[in-house]
């Protein structure tokens, strides 16, 4: 150890005498570090940002829509009754299966009158949202077709200003509802402008009886147990028994598009790292570059430590020791660098995706490897050079 910290000493003080040269080499791998860092920081973030947000949503379940390519389209629509067909034949594969209504509808209260989207639901929570107010619909709601709804936090802000809104009533398409909750703001305009900052449920029941006609689509939700493919298949299958073989639907798998959605992500995230690595590379080429010509400087000194008795792992481990602490002093600046971009970076996207997680033990662990790897990797080739230098031939010059 003290060999090694007597060569890191050594190293120093080469650099140091050097140091405009040196200067520029670093800066080299600032920008290589600094640029991966940020993409990759970055990337992870607003990965991280957008998977924690679905995540409080629960299962997606699994929709099914009418193809309206299809030469009859009307033939096939999805009737209310067929909610409880499909999940007579699913049995114990599903956890629920409920038509699903989005209308625009007017609501008002008092004098005051506005067209917000009203959605159905089944009394069914897979999901983590926190209410501020009151509590959700539930199964005795849809049982009973009640007159109640739920409503974002920014549409009871509207409505109500700064008063509670549970227990007020008000009107939806003319029909009498009270507001039994209300869900607390979701963090992140991007997933307010993406499911809506203004809307209303109430139960699919009571939707039904305001819209008698078809559902927009079927909500599936298959059992944690359950195969997806298997869930789809006698899905539409029921559907077509009802409807006919002719009636064609379609299907999506809401959680499986959500995690080749995240995997599309972390691909992206990745190709933009390594195209940023491609200055991590350029950099390592101007260590090995300065390297060479710090070899060819030193041919003098190398032939006397050779000759008064430096082995050839002694000189490889000096000139290794320089190229690695170029390398690490740049990793370490560009890391830290590379940081501050990120955190700067994620305070912005916050505010558009919410809460997110900055992996910074993995930023750290990539750049020390990059770091090193990079010294080591372009710093053999001058070092192993240096040491087959012949003594006599090294004083001679």
């Amino acid at each position: 150890m003290t060999r090694i910290l007597a060569y890191v000493g050594e190293a120093a003080a080469s650099l140091w005498r050097n140091r405009a040269r040196s200067l520029l080499t670093i800066l080299g791998m600032v920008i290589g570090t600094s640029s991966i860092i940020a993409v990759f920081g970055i990337s992870k973030a607003t990965t991280s940002g957008i998977s924690a947000t679905f995540a409080s949503f629960g299962s997606l379940g699994i929709s099914v829509l009418v193809d309206n390519t299809q030469n009859y389209p009307d033939q096939a629509q999805i009737q209310y009754r067929d909610a409880a067909t499909v999940a007579t034949a699913l049995g114990s594969l599903a956890e629920e299966v409920m038509p699903f209504w989005q209308r625009t509808y007017p609501v008002a209260i008092g004098n005051l009158r506005q067209y917000v989207p009203v959605v159905s639901n089944g009394g069914f929570h897979p999901d983590k949202l926190v209410m501020s107010e009151g509590r959700k619909i539930d199964r005795r709601d849809v049982a009973s077709a009640a007159r109640v709804c739920v409503m974002t936090a920014g549409l009871a802000k509207k409505l109500f200003g700064d008063s509670p809104a549970l227990g007020r009533v008000l009107r939806i398409n003319g029909n009498r509802f009270t507001v039994v909750g209300v869900y607390a703001d979701m963090k992140g305009s991007f997933f307010n402008s993406l499911i809506g900052s203004d809307s209303l449920e109430i139960p699919y029941t009571a939707f039904h009886t305001m819209n008698p006609g078809p559902a927009d689509q079927l909500f599936i939700y298959p059992a944690p147990s359950a195969n997806p493919v298997e869930v789809i298949r006698i899905a539409k299958a029921t559907l077509q028994h009802i409807h006919g073989p002719r009636a064609k639907y379609i299907t999506q798998d809401n959680s499986a598009a959500l995690g080749t959605f995240e995997n599309v992500l972390n691909i992206v995230g990745t190709g933009l790292s390594a195209i940023g690595g491609v200055a991590l590379v350029v950099a390592g080429i101007g260590i090995m570059n300065i390297m060479l010509v710090s070899v060819t400087e030193r041919t003098r000194e190398i032939g006397i430590r050779k000759s008064i008795g430096a082995s050839r792992s002694d000189i490889t481990l000096q000139f290794l020791m320089e190229a690695l602490l170029l390398s690490l002093v740049g990793g370490g600046i560009g890391m830290a660098l590379g940081l501050g971009i990120t955190i700067g970076a994620a305070s912005v996207i916050s505010q558009k995706l919410g809460e997110i997680l900055i992996p910074y033990l993995l930023i750290v662990s990539i750049a020390i490897t990059f770091s090193i790897a990079v010294g080591m990797v372009f710093g053999m080739y001058p070092a192993v050079r240096a040491a087959k230098m012949d003594p006599i031939e090294a004083l001679r010059s």
